[in-house]
């Protein structure tokens, strides 16, 4: 499977417009019958999908992976942070592996021009009860308010 250029090669931080690892990520993604495809860094850890952060909800704790995995900080992603910290809902930036988004209660991508997107399954597993989790929803909510989209 595609992996994310190592953080050392192409700084993630860096808007290249090189998307071409992203592209061949999207169309394995594509070709496997899924809408989006989560890339791995050179160690295995979760870094993020094609073009949005990943985020992840276990026991009410808002995770995603940590700028050191090899990440493009988004605004999208800040913004969601922020808003978890002003919404009471603890966040932490860590490393995270496949396994923890199958075993989530919740999960959802980010990005300017998708915002927030429930995330129900990942490699055919179905994640938390399959429908978008509360923490999700307050989340979409709150930034829908923020930037005033519908």
């Amino acid at each position: 499977s595609s992996r994310r250029l190592p953080a050392d090669g192409l700084d993630p931080r860096v808007k290249t417009l090189n998307y071409l690892n992203n592209i061949m990520a999207k169309v394995e993604a594509k070709q496997a019958g899924c809408i989006e495809a989560v890339m791995l860094n050179n160690r295995g850890e979760v870094a993020e999908c094609t073009a949005d952060n990943i985020f992840m909800v276990r026991d009410g704790i808002l995770a995603t992976p940590a700028p050191h995995c090899g990440i493009l900080q988004g605004i999208t992603r800040q913004t969601v942070l922020e808003l978890a910290a002003a919404e009471g809902i603890a966040a932490r930036e860590t490393v995270l592996t496949r396994f923890d988004l199958y075993t989530a209660d919740e999960c959802f991508m980010t990005g300017s021009g998708a915002e927030i997107v429930p995330v129900v399954r990942i490699d055919g597993r179905t994640i938390g009860s399959g429908l978008p989790g509360e923490v999700t929803e307050k989340l979409r909510l709150a930034f829908k308010k923020l930037v005033g989209s519908r």
